[in-house]
């Protein structure tokens, strides 16, 4: 009896479905044939909504619907970080749409290049992927009011 030992480098990869593997991404090869790894499309939104909260004259991401769900969702302690943030992932690139409410008077050209970078940077370094195109939509822009100036007394500031 005859028992064949095969290396990793060997074995053709599977995919779910038990066929082998033809276009395996560049991200999901391991360097070193231990395994591969796979990044879930949500993982990567999640990232660039966070990498998008972080510029100074963002107010909030995503449409009005969006953004009132959003609000249920914080009362609850239950933030969607991927809110106003959609990606399409290939084999070894990502595109990004983000739709964004900006702070009234921060010059929305700069914010929107600003956020457009903190994508690129945060995809790109976390994930090690490709980022070929960061899609921005300014769909609101928000005034303070009196209002909410002294609700926000009461709170500790935003961080910008």
């Amino acid at each position: 009896m005859t028992i064949q030992t095969h290396t990793p480098a060997d074995v053709p990869a599977k995919n779910p479905a038990g066929a082998p593997e033809t276009n395996t991404p560049a991200l999901n090869k391991g360097k070193d044939g231990r395994g591969a790894t796979t990044v879930a499309d949500g993982v990567v939104a999640k990232i660039a909504g966070i990498a998008i909260q972080e510029i100074p004259g963002v107010h909030a991401l995503g449409g009005g619907a969006a953004r009132a769900i959003g609000n249920l969702r914080e009362k609850v302690g239950q933030k969607d970080l991927t809110q106003g943030v959609s990606v399409e992932v290939g084999q070894t690139q990502v595109a990004v749409d983000v739709t964004l409410v900006v702070e009234y008077p921060h010059p929305l050209q700069e914010v929107a290049d600003n956020a457009r970078d903190a994508v690129y940077t945060a995809i790109e370094d976390l994930v090690g992927m490709e980022v070929t195109e960061v899609n921005i939509t300014i769909t609101d822009i928000h005034v303070p009011t009196e209002d909410e100036d002294a609700d926000d007394a009461g709170r500790e500031p935003r961080v910008a």
